[in-house]
């Protein structure tokens, strides 16, 4: 449904989206993730055909944005992160309104309005001025816009922006049963919102792709933090000899989940630096400190990243040059 070439934006100087492939097949929900200033909502609005791409191609639905721009907006909803709105308008009347801009035919609009209301649950606020609402219902009018005709894909930037928790759950509900009839990309840096909707992530930072994959692809990349140890002894003598080993920075007593006597569980962090191999050795130099104290032990399993921590592991690096560039024209300028 949606094909990505070597997209460039360039605004200026400045690179937005760099050299970025990537695609979406039919009937996918597609997280598209990164950091504030990654990217995203520009490669979304040149998606949308909202902007224009500097170099790469698009395809929409196999129809080349540049191309045939009309035939490809007719094949997706675009739902922006900021949904304009004319707020004096009934939402009712405003989705006629749009159903007319996009061409929807005459004798199908009140079916195409009524269907969008019950996909995105706003029948019963249709006849409510928009200015009225409340900013979940005004997100859900934004999101029943981008479902009048029923096009087949939907390109949906932050929808859950500004919402409360409750209004979160509501409109990532919404989107899970629209991934079951519509190909959606899905635009957040909130990882909850993708392992809730999503079947797979497309993650970039500075405009470049970092990662993409299945969830549990990318769950797979989680690096290990640290240590978890289970020994029978001497607490403080464990502890000692922990933070002991070259390239654990942290060694922390945890509660053990044995009322066995004289069993103690301690949490180790690793220094950034180690990889997987540094980390293999320094918890076999863990167990020999131990043993060597005299301390049994029980129990040494690794302790793997969250997703977040994956998240910023990925995104870190090349979000932080991203901002050291904009310092750097900023000061030139």
């Amino acid at each position: 449904m949606i094909s990505v070439q070597h997209l460039v934006k360039r605004y200026g100087s400045k690179v937005a989206v760099d050299d970025l492939s990537f695609e979406v097949d039919k009937g996918e929900v597609v997280g598209f993730l990164g950091p504030n200033g990654a990217g995203k909502s520009t490669t979304l609005r040149v998606i949308a055909g909202f902007l224009g791409l500097t170099s790469g191609t698009v395809k929409v639905a196999g129809h080349d944005i540049t191309k045939e721009s009309f035939e490809a907006r007719q094949k997706l909803g675009y739902m922006p992160e900021a949904v304009p709105h004319y707020p004096e308008m009934r939402v009712v009347e405003y989705l006629r309104f749009r159903a007319e801009l996009k061409r929807v035919p005459g004798g199908e609009r009140k079916r195409a309005v009524w269907d969008a209301m019950g996909k995105a649950n706003v029948r019963d606020v249709a006849n409510v001025v928009i200015g009225h609402l409340s900013k979940g219902y005004r997100q859900r009018v934004g999101l029943a816009d981008a479902l009048v005709g029923s096009p087949p894909l939907l390109v949906l930037d932050e929808p859950t922006a500004g919402l409360d928790p409750n209004q979160i759950r509501d409109v990532r509900e919404v989107i899970r049963e629209l991934g079951k009839e519509h190909t959606v990309l899905l635009s957040t840096h909130i990882l909850s919102e993708v392992e809730a909707s999503c079947s797979r992530v497309v993650v970039i930072a500075g405009g470049k792709l970092v990662a993409e994959g299945t969830m549990d692809e990318i769950a797979r990349k989680r690096r290990s933090a640290g240590l978890h140890v289970v020994v029978r002894g001497d607490l403080d003598a464990a502890v000692a000899a922990l933070r002991g080993v070259e390239g654990i920075v942290k060694a922390l007593p945890e509660p053990a989940t044995t009322a066995d006597e004289g069993v103690h569980a301690v949490r180790c962090s690793w220094s950034k630096k180690l990889d997987e191999g540094a980390a293999a050795r320094a918890t076999e130099e863990a167990v020999g400190a131990l043993v060597g104290r005299g301390l049994f032990v029980r129990e040494a399993s690794p302790v793997k990243s969250t997703l977040e921590e994956l998240f910023g592991e990925l995104t870190g690096a090349r979000a932080d040059d991203a901002a050291r560039e904009d310092e750097e024209e900023e000061a030139a300028s």
